[in-house]
């Protein structure tokens, strides 16, 4: 009995071991061989700073700044902004300028573990170069290349720093200065622009780190092509067989965060710059380690393996804590969406936040409680009660979707997602003063909203009216499903969260809460509304009542719901495949897994993501066969169906439960580490 019990203890320390050291090969995608014209840039980002990769040598695509807004582009509404490309380098080795064409070897990797993107290549028989690109994750607005260059022969070159203005910025001005000191040099490349009305002005700067101790740097040399661009450089000479090493430390910042960018951009920069390379690396990767002491392990499966870091990695880069700011469709990765945040956030990527780490979930609350007083107006100039979020929404908080689009007047489900993840967020943390200050203010809102917006029939129903609905594809129609679910749903916490509270429960919130309709067919089957009779559905609807809602609990309705609304999503008919988001599949997996049928919740899964992956690095477009990437919505869709369905984690008033579920046969074992506050490990073999 005694040797049975020491092996097992030792077959679980080795577990153990397997789960804290994982091979390197589970942290890092790489792109060689790629066709730059089918290119799909990935993301490093910080929560602030967010740049995308490009397919040529030394350059990125661009670099977006969070929570700095102005209109410009599509539909007359505010549009998250492209900001100055300070990590953008050329290099000239023996009077030759490197490009695609002149390179080999030519190798991409992301790093997932660390958050850095390295690119190798080599110039023929001259040199092998080497480059990390990191969006510091220990400093919101500043990041970090690092570039060596590895001699095969005697050579010369001349590293080039590229400071560069995206085209909507305006009344550009370019400065270069050095502080010189005893013990440093650092020279000061900065630009500074006004956004397209003038709404903000943005300021990016940038500084050589060397190696070498002060007076025995290289000397630069800056130059001033046009408004839009400048640049500095160096030259250097190498003897076959050496490497010289070098880095470009770069903030940028803008009037959304302080008053005096300009200077604040050069104070960042001289603070990295002063921080030196090896303190700002080691840092960097302390705070990511923290952050992945939060993981998704899958044991048999190194591709399912490899999707769930990836799409974690990405929420993660995403956002950060202690802010308040949230997160849109594509994440950092672009314009996509124009960077307003919709009801993607609250029960597509909030969720697996919630679970893995509140800390940064709580982030995402805070920006819409900070926008409270915005949604309260727009209540009131619709003739609504309470607070009416928006259906996309901007720095301020104000409707920000394209009048062509009737999701913005008309989304009203958006108001209650928003007090779901309120009270999501106590029940996991179980946080009563957070509760008192946030969570309650923002749930009475809501549910004044709702009491306001229901109408009485004359079946002494409650009724919503004119919605458009979680299936946007039904737009202006009556009593949908999701909407009235939603709402019955949001009723209910916000009495809960008063009973926790101390204070008294409201009866009209009661009242209301039980006397919405929810629509049925005569068979029992949920209707998605009352003029609803099986048309295509671009997304599931009905099924979310019984995921994230509890609104259907009976087994035997959620599996009749899943059948038929499965039947008629748009990817599921002839000629209609790519016009169903990610995560429509996702909540159908989750569900199926919760049943225990596991075969088709598979498929289902393999769905959520497969046919969405984009090259060369698998990053995700929106619907199968898309070309906006990087999907975050989707992303969160997919750790739903491993974290809740797979992973059978619910949120509940006795916090975060586990479920009974069984895995997929082609893994041997999930486990979920660092969940909640307690950081609890929850594992289904």
């Amino acid at each position: 009995m005694k040797k049975t019990n020491l092996w097992q203890h030792i077959c679980t320390l080795l577990l153990c071991m397997s789960v804290i050291a994982p091979t390197s090969a589970q942290w890092q995608i790489s792109a060689k061989n790629f066709d730059p014209n089918n290119y799909y840039g990935v993301t490093v980002a910080n929560g602030m700073v967010g740049i995308t990769s490009s397919p040529d040598p030394l350059k990125v695509k661009e670099i977006v700044l969070n929570g700095t807004f102005d209109t410009y582009g599509r539909g007359r509404v505010a549009n998250i902004m492209k900001v100055f490309e300070f990590a953008n380098m050329e290099l000239i080795i023996d009077n030759q300028l490197i490009n695609r064409n002149n390179v080999s070897n030519f190798v991409q990797t992301i790093d997932m573990q660390n958050a850095i993107f390295t690119t190798t290549f080599d110039m023929g028989s001259k040199a092998s170069i080497k480059s990390n690109v990191l969006a510091l994750r220990h400093l919101p607005h500043s990041a970090l290349i690092e570039m060596e260059i590895s001699a095969k022969q005697d050579i010369e070159f001349t590293p080039i720093s590229i400071m560069q203005t995206p085209d909507m910025l305006r009344d550009v001005k370019n400065f270069f200065h050095t502080i010189d000191r005893p013990h440093s040099l650092i020279p000061l490349m900065t630009s500074v622009a006004k956004t397209p009305t003038g709404k903000h002005t943005i300021a990016a700067s940038n500084s050589f780190l060397f190696e070498e101790e002060r007076g025995k740097e290289p000397q630069l040399i800056h130059e001033e092509w046009d408004n839009g661009m400048h640049r500095m450089k160096f030259t250097k000479k190498l003897k076959a067989g050496e490497t010289y090493k070098f880095s470009v430390v770069g903030s940028v910042i803008s009037t959304a965060h302080v008053t005096d960018p300009h200077n604040e951009a050069e104070r960042l920069t001289i603070f990295a710059a002063l921080e030196k390379r090896e303190r700002l690396l080691k840092k960097h990767k302390e705070a990511w380690a923290k952050l992945w002491e939060s993981d998704i392990i899958i044991e048999g499966d190194e591709e399912a393996q490899r999707a769930a870091r990836f799409s974690l990695y990405n929420l993660y880069s995403f956002c950060r804590e202690g802010q308040a700011y949230s997160l849109s469709p594509m994440g950092l990765s672009g314009l996509g969406y124009n960077g307003h945040v919709f009801w993607d956030t609250e029960i597509w990527m909030y969720p697996p936040l919630l679970a893995m780490k509140p800390e940064l979930a709580k982030s995402l609350l805070e920006y819409r409680f900070e926008r409270l007083e915005a949604a309260k107006y727009n209540a009131k100039a619709h003739g609504y009660q309470g607070a009416m979020f928006p259906w996309e929404s901007d720095d301020s908080g104000q409707e920000s979707t394209p009048v062509w689009a009737l999701t913005g007047p008309f989304q009203h489900h958006i108001t209650g997602d928003v007090g779901f993840a309120f009270w999501k967020y106590y029940q996991v943390t179980k946080d009563k003063n957070w509760l008192k200050e946030r969570g309650y203010p923002m749930l009475k809102e809501v549910a004044d909203f709702w009491t306001s917006r229901v109408e009485k029939g004359s079946d002494g129903k409650y009724h919503i009216i004119n919605v458009v609905c979680a299936d946007e594809w039904a737009e202006n129609v009556d009593d949908n499903a999701y909407t009235n679910g939603m709402a019955k749903e949001v009723l209910g916490y916000a009495n809960q969260a008063a009973k926790e509270l101390g204070l008294p429960e409201n009866p009209k919130w009661k009242e209301v809460q039980e006397g919405i309709v929810i629509l049925k067919f005569p068979d029992g089957t949920t209707r998605e509304h009352a003029t609803y009779n099986g048309e295509p559905i671009k997304q599931g609807d009905v099924n979310l009542l019984s995921y994230p809602m509890k609104q259907i609990t009976d087994p035997a309705t959620i599996k009749k719901d899943l059948d038929f609304y499965w039947k008629v999503l748009a990817d599921n008919l002839p000629g209609r495949k790519g016009q169903s988001p990610a995560m429509a599949h996702g909540v159908f997996s989750i569900l199926n897994a919760r049943l225990g049928d596991t075969e088709t919740a598979y498929k289902q899964y393999m769905d959520s993501y497969k046919p969405n992956e984009v090259p060369p690095f698998g990053v995700l477009a929106e619907t199968a066969g898309g070309t906006n990437p990087y999907f975050s919505t989707g992303a969160g869709g997919y750790l739903q169906t491993l974290i809740n369905g797979w992973g059978g984690l619910d949120f509940t008033d006795a916090g975060i439960i586990q479920l009974k579920t069984k895995l997929p046969k082609q893994w041997k074992s999930l486990t979920l580490k660092g969940v909640g506050v307690d950081k609890k490990t929850f594992v289904v073999k």
